[in-house]
Order: structure tokens, then sequence, then C-alpha cells
């Protein structure tokens, strides 16, 4: 099964799986931000190439603050079930390096950048070890520059390894491992 296929089906039927726990977690955002509840950002995907990712609001205009609400949904990675849209429309794949803002991946030199030969994915070895980047960075006296100098260039490396030794298999195995990893 290719991995474009696989991707669409597993996002449809994570969708209709999930479409219950989504609904709720979005009227929840909506009350709780006092907006509509979804946070629109342009990341960089597959070859440089800009798109659209769809994500849960977790955090209020008023206070530009994470809320409580904001806060569960984050810790349960519920915040990122629409991005099983971003899969659905081709932007994304289940498994592959977290898409980021532009001034990263998009600004790679030399081998590094066939990351970008990747399309952007909702999990990756990278992301099962930095689930908790958020803390990370909040503990660091400069978390722009430990992002910058350590963290990012370690996302880079792991996100290389996938590129040369990514397998179906492996994909599934990272997929469970995320599941582990949010509901531990």
């Amino acid at each position: 099964m290719s991995k474009q296929i696989f991707d669409i089906l597993f996002a449809f039927i994570s969708l209709a799986v999930l479409f219950p726990i989504l609904l709720i977690c979005w009227l929840l955002a909506c009350i709780d931000t006092r907006s509509n509840g979804v946070f629109l950002q342009t990341r960089v995907g597959q070859f440089g190439k800009q798109f659209t990712i769809y994500k849960l609001r977790t955090m209020r205009f008023s206070t530009n603050k994470v809320s409580n609400i904001g806060t569960f949904l984050r810790t349960y990675k519920l915040d990122e079930l629409p991005q099983l849209l971003n899969v659905l429309q081709g932007n994304m794949s289940i498994v592959g390096p977290r898409p980021d803002i532009a001034g990263y991946y998009d600004t790679l030199e030399g081998e590094q950048r066939k990351t970008l030969e990747l399309k952007p994915g909702l999990t990756s070895a990278a992301a099962i070890k930095y689930a908790n980047e958020e803390q990370v960075l909040a503990q660091q006296e400069n978390p722009l520059l430990f992002n910058d100098t350590v963290l990012f260039p370690d996302k880079v490396r792991m996100n290389l390894a996938y590129y040369y030794n990514h397998t179906f298999w492996g994909d599934l195995q990272l997929i469970l491992k995320t599941i582990v990893k949010v509901f531990k």
C-alpha cells in the first residue's frame, strides 16, 4: 500500500471515529477562547511550499495565554485533530517531520534540505521525543536560543534519519508510540 493511500484511509477512518470527540473539543475551544475555535497558521510543507495548518484554538485573544481547556487539549494533542483534514487535502502525512513556521526548515542547506522532500506529518520520532517541548523551553533562560541550537538541530538530525530509513512498518511503530505517549 502506498503511503498516500494509507494516509488518506487512516485520516478518513480516524475522522469518522473521532468526530464526536473533535466536535466536543471544538465546542469547548469556541466557548473557552470566545472565538470560532479554530486556529489557522501558515507552515512550511513539502518542497518548502507553504500551506495552512488547522488546529483547535487553545489561547484566549484577551490574554494571549493558553486557557485551562487549551492546556488539556494540548496535553492530549486533541488540538491537533483538525490536521487530519490537512492529511486529506494532501498537505500532510500521518508520519513525517512536524511542519514548522517559516525561518526553520525552509532555511536548511545541503543534505539537510532533503527533509523538505518529505510531507510534514502529524507525528515523527522527533515529535515523540519532544512531546513536552513547551515545558522544556519554559525552563530555559533563553528559550529561542535553546530551540535554535539544541532542539531544532536534533529534530533535523532525526528527520533526516527518517528520510533515509522510513518504511511502512516503521511508520506503524511511530503511530503506536505516539498513541502510547499521548495516553501515558
